[in-house]
């Protein structure tokens, strides 16, 4: 997920985190600064339900405009090293006569 705190501020026309912290106290909401620091930047350590509520109540939003999901990161593709070839699996040579099948070992 996302938090996107700062951006709906923004679109409200609140432009700073002290002016967020400001009207948030307005509606019963006391945040630290250091919290708040973390809610503006976009990377807050935890965002309790009934917070959520107040956020919502000053920026006249729903919860889903401030938390966005991400598409998840596809995994990664591990291509081997430049210049290293992977190794080819054993085959029996033509000349035996046998089609180009891979060896099994015995059990």
């Amino acid at each position: 997920m996302r938090w996107e705190l700062r951006a709906r501020a923004v679109e409200r026309g609140i432009v700073t985190a002290a002016e967020m912290r400001r009207r948030l106290a307005g509606q019963g909401l006391r945040v630290s600064a250091g919290k708040m620091s973390h809610l503006w930047s976009g990377r807050p350590l935890t965002v309790r339900l009934e917070d959520l509520d107040v956020f919502c109540a000053v920026l006249a939003c729903r919860p889903s405009d401030l938390l966005v999901p991400e598409e998840p990161a596809p995994p990664p593709h591990f291509a081997p090293a430049a210049g290293h070839q992977p190794a080819a699996p054993p085959f029996l040579p033509a000349a035996a006569g046998l089609s180009r099948t891979r060896l099994v070992p015995p059990l």
